[in-house]
């Protein structure tokens, strides 16, 4: 019997019509090793349970947990224990291939070094989202083309710049592959915010390796109101101040500061594409939403110092929120 390859296991709960496009790029992969999918529902409603148990791909599996089951950690893991798999190859219900290569394109980085302990695929913004967006994420991704395959070679370096440990440990499950050898030593941590990277920061200081796909796309992306903005960045920065103690946005000025270097840049940008003259409204909206996602990295910052309940009002994960405060994700993830 041929060992499979790769396990591609897919988290779903209400996605909406996404999912069957998702699924359905993910049965149409070319690869010349086998492989197969594993959903793992926690309560749809919405026709995602009756899609996968009608899909005609009989590599398609689905395993349903109750919603309150469901961990961001704690999920995968399930995930990664159901199946067999050398590679777990795990995205979310939303992140779609870009391609019918996405999947031999990760599995051929994970192949080059058996060191690598985790590879993470490049994020492309939909074709509907807003042209900030879309750039955003082109940005963010060109870090990474320089060095697709790094590990801990400056300890020294690790210790005293905050940056260079961010590079190192950044790493997304949104698309993303795990060793399942590896994982069976270094399991993903049972917390609700930034499993993915607190795995990463863990598997490097053990002195795995972590690489980049870019061929290994998925679309991803969103645009959020900006009232989800500002809720979004608090969370993500009172997370990353609880488990990694950064802080994203340590001052006032540094956030005024800061705000007016990202609206020179949108500006620069909507300019070079013509976005003043065939869209003046996108580009005041580019400027609020960096003042919201600045504002909430500023009060995530600060927010062991907040009133619970203004901290309540400020948070969109409420589940996220509770734990941080009550510390548990920090003793799992520690």
């Amino acid at each position: 019997m041929t060992r499979l390859k790769a396990s591609v296991i897919i988290p779903t709960k209400n996605p909406g019509a996404i999912f069957n496009r998702v699924l359905d790029a993910v049965c149409k992969q070319e690869t010349d090793f086998p492989y197969d999918v594993l959903v793992i529902d926690s309560g749809s409603t919405d026709g995602t349970i009756q899609y996968v148990q009608n899909h005609a791909d009989a590599r398609v599996r689905l395993h349903q947990i109750l919603p309150t089951e469901f961990g961001h950690g704690r999920t995968r893991n399930l995930g990664v224990s159901l199946t067999e798999g050398e590679y777990a190859v795990l995205i979310t219900h939303d992140a779609c291939p870009a391609t019918e290569h996405w999947l031999s394109s990760m599995v051929e980085l994970a192949d080059q070094d058996e060191r690598i302990a985790g590879v993470f695929g490049r994020h492309i913004a939909y074709p509907t989202a807003s042209p900030f967006t879309i750039h955003e994420l082109e940005q963010h991704f060109l870090g990474f083309d320089r060095d697709p395959i790094v590990s801990l070679d400056d300890k020294q370096r690790y210790a005293d710049d905050p940056g260079y440990r961010q590079f190192l440990h950044f790493f997304s499950d949104n698309n993303a592959l795990v060793r399942r050898t590896v994982w069976q030593s270094i399991p993903y941590p049972d917390v609700d915010f930034a499993e993915d990277q607190i795995w990463a920061q863990k598997i490097i200081e053990a002195g795995w390796k972590k690489g980049y796909s870019k061929e290994g796309s998925v679309f991803h992306s969103h645009d959020y109101s900006l009232i989800e903005r500002l809720q979004r960045s608090f969370d993500e920065s009172y997370a990353f101040l609880r488990l990694f103690n950064y802080k994203l946005c340590p001052s006032l000025r540094i956030m005024l500061r800061t705000w007016l270097a990202l609206n020179a840049r949108d500006w620069r940008f909507a300019r070079e594409k013509g976005l003043t003259k065939t869209s003046p409204m996108i580009v005041p909206r580019a400027f609020l939403d960096n003042l919201m996602r600045l504002l909430g990295h500023y009060l995530g910052t600060i927010g062991d110092t907040l009133p619970p309940r203004l901290r309540t009002k400020l948070s969109h994960d409420r589940r996220l929120l509770d734990g941080l405060r009550k510390g548990s994700e920090y003793k799992e993830a520690a």
